[in-house]
């Protein structure tokens, strides 16, 4: 016959375990709450006008190398694009995000901005005789592409949105005399795409 002492170990047992568990659980949802908390402020800035008008003169200006390109706009918008995916590249690297929030909600425009900022980044580093300039930038670029062969489905199909969109965007700035037009259209655009990239995150 088992005594009461036996049951109250086995209760109490039950109980610690219990809380363990409990624990474990309260520790890993505060910890999605805060990744989840620090992504959405990432989109927040890489959505805003401030952070597409960069974006946008950035996409616009033709160039052949890194002088070319100072002479045209200087490095202001340059800068402020590729601080922001240096500030993501930390992150990562520190860990203190998770590398598929950023493949879902980054890795298309993070791939199309960093090939196109090649030449600038390289021709900075050289200016300043420093390889350490954005080199964040350049290792998150690199775990996206390590990570490009295993996307999803959907991840594909916004892929292809978002390119169709920058290079109709291309198209308008180039050529037509409403450029403040076809940027809306972009931004618009651009806002939507990074909307369903969002709720893929999420589900």
């Amino acid at each position: 016959m088992v005594d009461i002492q036996t049951v109250s170990i086995a209760v109490a047992s039950a109980g610690v375990f219990l809380a363990a568990i409990y624990y474990i659980f309260q520790i890993r949802h505060q910890s999605k709450m805060r990744q989840t908390d620090l992504v959405m402020r990432l989109y927040s800035t890489f959505g805003s006008k401030e952070f597409q008008d960069a974006w946008t003169r950035v996409e616009s200006i033709e160039f052949k190398n890194y002088d070319e390109y100072v002479k045209k706009r200087g490095l202001g918008d340059y800068a402020q694009c590729a601080t922001f995916f240096e500030g993501i590249g930390v992150l990562l690297q520190k860990k203190l995000i998770d590398i598929n929030l950023v493949n879902a909600l980054f890795s298309v425009p993070l791939k199309h901005m960093y090939e196109r900022m090649k030449p600038i980044i390289e021709g900075n580093r050289e200016q300043f005789h420093d390889q350490r300039v954005f080199e964040y930038f350049e290792y998150l670029y690199n775990e996206m592409q390590k990570r490009e062969k295993t996307l999803v489905p959907n991840a594909q199909v916004f892929h292809e949105d978002f390119r169709g969109s920058l290079e109709v965007f291309n198209r308008s700035s180039r050529y037509s005399t409403h450029k403040g037009k076809a940027n809306r259209r972009f931004h618009i655009h651009l806002k939507e795409c990074l909307s369903i990239a969002v709720c893929q995150m999420i589900e």
